[in-house]
């Protein structure tokens, strides 16, 4: 999820690359809307979106029963007080604008094949399916 055209485009291509399947959000809503109709495995979100910001948009992917599985980075250029923020929202990496593509792949890819540790909230430690392309929001 990121607001600029370029990035959302940036970050498709090079996971697409790497046999990803992509989906992408304008915001932080229209994320939300995707998630729910897509189950992606990884999310990446923007932190300064209009309608809802990426650190709101992560504290409530992690509220909810059906997505609090799922992995979650921010990729955006964080202050010390927003990574705090993330941390505390249950986000799982941060990944600094600008990045290099190649910095971007690693992450997704370790984030994809590692599943989330439990946090003893119910549903949290379920079982969920691997497609052989992760999905990325």
């Amino acid at each position: 999820m990121d607001d600029n055209k370029v990035i959302r485009q940036l970050i498709r291509v090079n996971l697409e690359l790497e046999g990803f399947e992509v989906v992408t959000a304008a915001d932080g809503a229209e994320c939300l809307e995707i998630v729910e109709r897509v189950r992606p495995d990884v999310v990446t979100l923007d932190v300064v979106m209009p309608r809802l910001d990426g650190l709101r948009a992560a504290a409530r992917l992690r509220g909810d029963p059906c997505t609090r599985h799922l992995r979650i980075a921010i990729v955006s250029a964080c202050t010390h007080a927003e990574i705090e923020s993330g941390l505390q929202a249950g986000v799982d990496a941060f990944l600094s604008k600008p990045f290099e593509p190649a910095e971007l792949v690693r992450l997704v890819r370790r984030l994809a094949h590692t599943p989330r540790p439990s946090s003893g909230a119910p549903g949290a430690d379920r079982p969920h399916p691997r497609r052989p392309a992760p999905r990325l929001s």
